[in-house]
């Protein structure tokens, strides 16, 4: 597993919750601890370029918020972010510098780092994205299984008990997930992958990948 640890996954100056993960070895191990994060942090953001627009809603004086985005705390809007039309945040969502949260999608209990893009109707939920990660139209992590039980983490033959019932995907910097894909919870995906369109995605993608579909995947390099 440790491809899929955070030092493997993610360039932490890429975010401004870089200190949530001192100590952490894996990043599922943060998803409990996102909102008082965030509600500390807010308290220490820069006067001169932060705007508390409702409570415990922190919002960079640079990012764009189109005026029928639905805006929830705790929260925290980086600098040159743009959140467009009909977006819903639920809370416990940071969204990094210069990313996009794009036309009614939905985000829930999150970490954007800078400049990724949630652009087109998705939900991104109990998950953390790597810098400059992108999300196709309609794809989606999934964070409950059907059978509610709790998520495991699984390599091949290695598995990790994370506790959580709610877990949807963690991408590593760099990773490019095709349109219409549902990544299942419990999914890690490592740096600089590829996920082919309308892919079912479970368990860990090995950095520099292509995955095309359950059993078949490629190295990009």
């Amino acid at each position: 597993m440790e491809q899929f640890t955070i030092k493997n996954l993610y360039d932490l100056n890429e975010t401004i919750a870089a200190e949530l993960f001192d100590g952490a070895t894996y990043p599922w191990e943060l998803l409990s601890k996102i909102s008082s994060f965030i509600l500390e942090l807010g308290k220490k953001l820069p006067a001169d370029k932060f705007t508390e627009v409702k409570e415990n809603v922190w919002v960079a004086n640079s990012a764009k918020v189109a005026p029928t985005a639905n805006l929830n705390g705790p929260l925290i809007i980086d600098e040159d972010a743009e959140v467009r039309h009909c977006a819903f945040v639920r809370g416990n969502a940071i969204v990094g510098k210069g990313a996009v949260v794009g036309n009614s999608t939905e985000l829930k209990n999150v970490i954007l780092f800078n400049k990724v893009q949630v652009p087109h109707y998705n939900y991104v939920g109990d998950s953390i994205l790597g810098f400059k990660s992108h999300m196709g139209a309609g794809s989606i992590t999934s964070n409950v299984k059907s059978d509610k039980t709790l998520v495991v983490v699984k390599n091949g033959e290695e598995q990790i008990e994370t506790g959580l019932k709610k877990f949807g995907a963690m991408l590593g910097d760099h990773v490019e997930v095709g349109c219409n894909s549902v990544l299942n919870p419990g999914t890690v995906i490592g740096r600089n992958s590829n996920v082919y369109p309308t892919s079912m995605v479970r368990g860990c993608i090995p950095a520099g990948s292509i995955y095309k579909k359950m059993g078949e995947i490629a190295e990009k390099y």
